[in-house]
């Protein structure tokens, strides 16, 4: 059975930082590629950083230079060092494929204050 546990988000001042995990079960994080996605309040979600299962990064223009995935194999882990936060990275965080093929975990929220 497919599972995705996110933790790791919390409420940050803006310029702070934060680091958040995904634990899978029920499949290998390096079979595919992983997304982070985040959706805001009434808004649709959407992929934000991704990495490939060679390990090759990719980001939106909006978070470049300031959030970093990465994967850890052996603890079928990914993660999402988040520096230089702003107020509009307010939402809730959610990792899966970057194809979303699995069912969603409940996210961690994130909620940075100006």
């Amino acid at each position: 059975q497919v599972q995705l546990v996110e933790s790791g988000g919390g409420l940050v001042q803006a310029g702070g930082s934060l680091r958040l995990s995904c634990v899978a079960s029920g499949f290998f994080v390096d079979t595919y590629g992983m997304g982070w996605f985040r959706q805001a309040a009434g808004k649709q979600r959407e992929l934000v950083a991704d990495i490939t299962w060679s390990g090759g990064t990719n980001y939106v223009d909006f978070v470049k230079g300031r959030f970093t995935i990465s994967r850890d194999n052996a603890k079928n882990s990914v993660f999402l060092q988040m520096n230089g936060l702003k107020p509009a990275d307010t939402a809730v965080y959610f990792c899966n494929p970057r194809t979303g093929r699995y069912p969603w975990g409940q996210g961690t929220q994130v909620t940075v204050s100006s």
